[in-house]
Parts: structure tokens; C-alpha cells; sequence
């Protein structure tokens, strides 16, 4: 399952008396679905876009997200160990040079205002993507931060799961 189907008005949990955007605005809820779904469509390797969920996720501190795109990037068959290490990520070689490139893309376009995207980082990516993948990419990471967004703002937080 993915975002658009998780986050249903009964599944959402707020924390406090922050604004419910779905039930308050259901259409802005509804544009941004389908972005996600576009996305999800797009032809973009899944686990591709479950590793910029997870770390446009870490960067923006969205435990809601996190925990949502961990589990699903385990159902898609990502091994805990990747997820684990994902936040340094640089001291491993688990990651192909193909997902290096998009997690240096994701980590720069989240962190946009720090100078934005680097003209090494975007050849990198381009080395290894053709320009429709790119674009695909660049939607993924602006879609993540978007829903990042949403979920800090509004306080949502995962739900404890007993082991």
C-alpha cells in the first residue's frame, strides 16, 4: 500500500488539535494524491522511490513517514540492514552507484535552500538516468517532501505496533 491508500480520515493520527487537512480541505488532499499517484505510475523502480521516501524522511525528521515507507519498502523486499544504514549510507557499500546517485539527488533537493542542487550531483544522476527517469526522480523527492510536510506540521505519528 502506498501513501494515498494509507492515509484514509479514520487512519490518521494527530496527535493534538492540529488542523486535519483531509477533512477540513478533502480537495488539496485529493490533488495531492494524485501526485502520488502519478508517481507511483510513472515507471519509477519502486524501491527506488521507497529509498527517497525514507531518506527525504530522515532528513525531515517525519517519523509518520518513516515508519509508513519502512514497512513498505520491506514488503517490496528492501533487507533491514539497507534500511538501518540509510542515514550513512556513504559508509557502506550496500548501495549500487544508481541509488547512490538518487540518494545524493534526494538528500540536495530536500535540502534545497543549503545551495541547492549541485551541478556534480545532477550529472551524476543524468550519468546514470535518461531525462524522463530524472524528471521521475526529481517528482518522487518533491512528492515525499510535500507529504513530509503535511504530517510534521499537522503532528501526525505512527501508531506503536507491539512486537
Amino acid at each position: 500500500m502506498f501513501v494515498a491508500e494509507l492515509w484514509p480520515i479514520k487512519t490518521l493520527n494527530i496527535m493534538n488539535n492540529r488542523v486535519n487537512i483531509l477533512q477540513v480541505e478533502p480537495d488539496s488532499y485529493k490533488a495531492m494524491s494524485g501526485l502520488e499517484q502519478y508517481v507511483t505510475n510513472s515507471g519509477i523502480d519502486k524501491l527506488h522511490y521507497e529509498l527517497i521516501k525514507l531518506r527525504a524522511s530522515q532528513i525531515n525528521g517525519c517519523a509518520y513517514c518513516l515508519d509508513m515507507h519502512s514497512r513498505d519498502a520491506r514488503k517490496l523486499g528492501e533487507t533491514e540492514q539497507r534500511i538501518y544504514v540509510l542515514s550513512a549510507w556513504r559508509e557502506t557499500d550496500f548501495f549500487t552507484p544508481e541509488e547512490q546517485a538518487i540518494l545524493t539527488l534526494t538528500e540536495e533537493v530536500t535540502n534545497i535552500s543549503h545551495g541547492g542542487v549541485s551541478d556534480q550531483t545532477y550529472q551524476q544522476a543524468a550519468a546514470f538516468f535518461d531525462e524522463h527517469y530524472l524528471a521521475k526522480i526529481i517528482m518522487a523527492i518533491t512528492v515525499i517532501n510535500a507529504w513530509n510536510r503535511i504530517a510534521i506540521s499537522t503532528h501526525m505519528k505512527p501508531k506503536r505496533v507491539n512486537a
